[in-house]
């Protein structure tokens, strides 16, 4: 019996989740792939204790976020500094909400960020949230409040939908 089995069918079950999370936490494709895949390695060696004690993709999404927050050498992703320009079809719009939604995503707090991305893109509790940060349900609270404050400031035009109505 091999000590890596189940990891093989495992990536490829939970690896476009994973990889969405990723996106979102880090805005940026390539940092997201980077970030995977450092996460990755973690878990294959953590692996036999993994597939005995329970859930590996809830462990596996707790070291992406931390991974992501404690990240020191992650650069600040170039943002456009022009208006979008107007808004002619719904596809477009769509569109530039996304990108407007990206780069004040990219102006939270690390902290921020994975709250909202756990919140909303995840579809997790404030519970599990706190589970997965490793702080309380309160903190959780306080973080999504003030995420969405800034993100409100950052992009008013955003603020008549839905945040994951315009998620990537």
């Amino acid at each position: 019996m091999d000590r890596h089995d189940g990891f093989r069918e495992f990536v490829p079950a939970r690896q476009q989740a994973l990889m969405r999370t990723a996106y979102l936490l880090t805005g940026d494709a390539h940092l997201a792939e980077d970030l995977l895949q450092s996460v990755l390695a973690r878990v294959v060696g953590q692996w036999p204790k993994l597939s005995e004690d329970g859930n590996p993709a809830a462990y596996t999404r707790k070291a992406l976020v931390n991974q992501y927050i404690s990240w020191r050498r992650r650069p600040r992703p170039e943002l456009p500094s022009a208006d979008p320009p107007g808004r002619s079809t719904s596809h477009e719009a769509a569109t530039l909400d996304r990108i407007v939604l990206r780069q004040a995503l990219a102006k939270l707090t690390r902290k921020q960020r994975a709250v909202i991305v756990l919140r909303f893109w995840e579809d997790l509790t404030e519970a599990q949230t706190a589970d997965v940060l490793g702080c309380s349900i309160g903190n959780v609270k306080s973080q999504t409040h003030h995420a969405l404050a800034r993100l409100r400031t950052l992009a008013p035009e955003l603020t008549d939908r839905r945040i994951e109505e315009v998620a990537p």
